[in-house]
């Protein structure tokens, strides 16, 4: 996003024992939703469901999601890393281990699963590792976190499926976690719905252009 992410970023995920030690208090962030006026953190109604997804600048991940039909909200934030409620200099810095996430609650009535996993796929680029186009770093790295097992099946299935059509479009193999959710950390309130309070703020999300064949999906 900044320079001096480029400058600091680092390409592999630090030692437990090596990691900034972050805080015990949460960082201050928004309450409601920029956009819908949906709340950020909850509680959320009952027939909701959530899972995180993580596909390089935050900024630009976010405003894919929000923007489906059955999205109740979205917010950003870090995850699958060791430092206790980081903040955004500490993520860029490649001392925490986290990556930039993107909180989806949805309404599984009005858009499956499946379809924020295609959305997911075909959003960027999943074979770049510690990257995603121009950024480079551990927080740029790819990733779906589940908070179900079947969540988890169907994550792991698209997978399998679209690192085969990727395959057979000359791609690389698929380098995304696929995991049950770790702990999600909310990301500092001028970063939720960052791009639609900034709207030629940067966004640096492309996919491969290829589709990506999961079952029970909505075609896009």
């Amino acid at each position: 996003m900044f320079s001096f992410n480029r400058l600091q970023n680092k390409i592999s995920i630090p030692a437990k024992g090596d990691a900034l030690p972050g805080r015990s208090e949460a960082l201050p962030t928004a309450s409601q939703h920029f956009v819908n006026g949906n709340v950020l953190k909850g509680p959320f109604p009952d027939h909701l469901e959530k899972a995180y997804f993580a596909l390089g600048c935050f900024w630009g991940a976010e405003r894919i999601f929000w923007k489906l039909d059955g999205v109740y909200t979205t917010a950003v934030g870090y995850m699958a890393g060791h430092t206790p409620n980081p903040n955004y200099r500490e993520v860029c810095s490649g001392q925490t281990g986290h990556t930039e996430a993107v909180l989806v609650v949805y309404d599984p009535k009005l858009v499956s699963f499946d379809s924020l996993l295609k959305t997911f796929w075909e959003s960027h680029d999943p074979t770049q590792g510690m990257r995603q186009g121009n950024d480079s770093g551990t927080q740029y790295r790819s990733g779906v976190y589940t908070t179900s097992p079947e969540q988890l099946a169907a994550a792991q299935e698209s997978r399998t499926l679209y690192e085969k059509a990727l395959k057979g479009a000359g791609r690389s193999t698929i380098t995304s976690e696929v995991m049950d959710a770790p702990e999600f950390f909310y990301a500092e309130e001028d970063h939720q719905q960052y791009l639609a309070k900034n709207p030629t703020g940067y966004c640096g999300i492309g996919g491969t252009g290829v589709s990506c064949p999961v079952p029970g999906a909505v075609a896009s």
